[in-house]
């Protein structure tokens, strides 16, 4: 599919890693519908890209939310040819700890975000995208899924996070088997330790520690490579039901 006739929704897709992508996919003439919570930043970067950008305040968890932002796309853009999910959440708790056990509620809440949330948008989303005119090679949408290199190297303390993105990779393919009759693909990518604001945060004596961790290159990654990625999946017909890892060959121990 080519980037200059996208029309793409990005979740979480103010800043960090949607923010990355959203530049990605503006620059090479994509129109971009920005989902998220964060409203000073989503108008702030929907302004930047001027008539090919649009931000629409996004709860990922609400069903008439997101079918509301997904209209105003409609409206504004006249389609769906490409959806990123990047909205996510993070949680520190271990199974057990000093405390007691893992909060239930904040372990529904992770995956209510990341997991359920993810689908919810690839679901409605897949409803616009059956309506467009299939290219040569019958594509009408491209799907792509954040994961994470925790669904595989999940630390602990992770549990939560780790279940929410194991689940992204697990569904990934029989997505893509239950869209192939419309002409829809799904990929997943699985970032490392990325450069995002959550990380820039803990200052850089602990980014420094943790590039040293990665095999190389020796730094977190940038988001801007992750919108390579992304805008790769799109680009490419062949790639489809397939977790790719973005990780510079990190394995947590």
């Amino acid at each position: 599919m080519k980037i200059s006739e996208s029309c793409a929704i990005i979740t979480g897709g103010s800043s960090g890693l949607g923010g990355a992508t959203a530049r990605n996919f503006v620059a090479g003439g994509a129109k971009v519908a920005i989902f998220d919570t964060n409203v000073a930043k989503g108008e702030a970067l929907a302004a930047e890209f001027g008539e090919d950008g649009l931000f629409v305040q996004t709860d990922v968890t609400s069903e008439e939310n997101l079918k509301s932002a997904i209209k105003k796309t409609l409206d504004q853009f006249g389609k769906i040819s490409v959806c990123v999910n990047c909205a996510g959440i993070g949680a520190a708790q271990k199974t057990m700890g000093k405390e007691g056990p893992h909060s239930l509620g904040l372990y529904r809440t992770v995956l209510d975000v990341n997991l359920t949330g993810t689908f919810n948008t690839l679901r409605l989303a897949v409803e616009a995208m059956e309506e467009n005119e299939p290219n040569a090679d019958g594509e009408r949408g491209v799907i792509v899924n954040t994961a994470s290199v925790a669904a595989f190297d999940g630390q602990k303390g992770q549990v939560a996070y780790s279940a929410s993105k194991g689940g992204i990779v697990g569904m990934t393919l029989p997505i893509a088997r239950d869209l192939a009759y419309y002409g829809i693909r799904v990929c997943a990518i699985a970032p490392g330790l990325f450069l995002t604001p959550l990380f820039e945060g803990l200052g850089q004596e602990v980014v420094d520690s943790l590039s040293t961790q990665v095999t190389f290159p020796k730094r977190l990654g940038d988001p801007a490579e992750f919108g390579m990625l992304a805008r790769t999946i799109v680009e490419n017909p062949y790639l489809n039901g397939e977790t790719i890892r973005l990780d510079g060959a990190i394995r947590l121990p």
